[in-house]
């Protein structure tokens, strides 16, 4: 019985350390960010981007660090395929890698 309750046991770690570390790896881009992406948007949910002058104003405002960020996710091919009309504003800000 011992053997059986440490093998259900055991079972049950890893799938819970599984569960935990996929959860962790979703999100992690700079783009699904909402407080680092909320400035370039008009409204609330993220899906009106803001003209070309107020998306330069909002892009040089964010942090060095915060702007390589963004550009090294908008060279994935997987990642920039999401954002796409916001990787090609960065671009064309000088963002392309």
């Amino acid at each position: 019985m011992n053997t059986k309750m440490l093998c259900m046991s055991a079972i049950a770690l890893s799938l819970t350390a599984g569960a935990a570390m996929a959860g962790g790896a979703t999100g992690t881009s700079a783009l699904d960010d909402p407080q680092k992406m909320s400035p370039f948007f008009t409204d609330a949910g993220m899906k009106t981007m803001r003209s070309g002058d107020e998306f330069k104003k909002a892009w040089m405002a964010m942090s060095e660090e915060d702007r390589t960020s963004i550009k090294k996710d908008c060279g994935d091919n997987a990642i920039a395929k999401q954002h796409d009309d916001f990787c090609k504003m960065t671009k064309e800000l000088g963002g392309a890698n």
